[in-house]
């Protein structure tokens, strides 16, 4: 606290009236450090507030890419089953076919075997007869 002399009227003048005019300077540099504090606490809001809104969209972001990223997982599953059994329904089909061609394949072997007996059979039947009919025709000429 400042001390002021006395006058004859009271307090000195100028030393009251130089007291008053720094404490209106000093009063006025704290307002204005006041206001441009708060100037700059308006601004930092400001930024603050967009960050957060940056900070928002990038957690949605993210929750879309996750979510999209299970999607596709899924989607990539359920192909991959598909594929899967359509491999599976396409290597059935193949040993299916592959088994009833080699069936019948069998069965005309079979079937071959069987004719080549008979064509063996009547040969030899054949074969038989024109040795009869050779024996015959020697037993023929014999006799005059």
């Amino acid at each position: 606290m400042e001390k002021f002399s006395y006058e004859s009227n009271g307090y000195n003048r100028e030393e009251v009236n130089q007291f008053i005019s720094d404490v209106i300077t000093q009063t006025e540099d704290i307002v204005s450090r006041c206001q441009s504090q708060k100037d700059e606490i308006i601004a930092l809001k400001k930024e603050l507030k967009h960050y957060r809104n940056i900070e928002d969209n990038l957690k949605l972001a993210i929750l879309r890419a996750e979510k999209t990223s299970e999607e596709i997982k899924k989607l990539a599953k359920d192909e991959s089953e598909v594929i899967i059994t359509e491999a599976k329904e396409n290597a059935s089909r193949i040993v299916n076919e592959a088994l009833l061609r080699a069936d019948r394949i069998e069965q005309s072997a079979n079937l071959l075997e069987k004719n080549m007996e008979i064509f063996k059979k009547k040969l030899r039947l054949i074969v038989e007869q024109q040795l009869t009919v050779v024996d015959e025709i020697e037993v023929l000429q014999l006799e005059p």
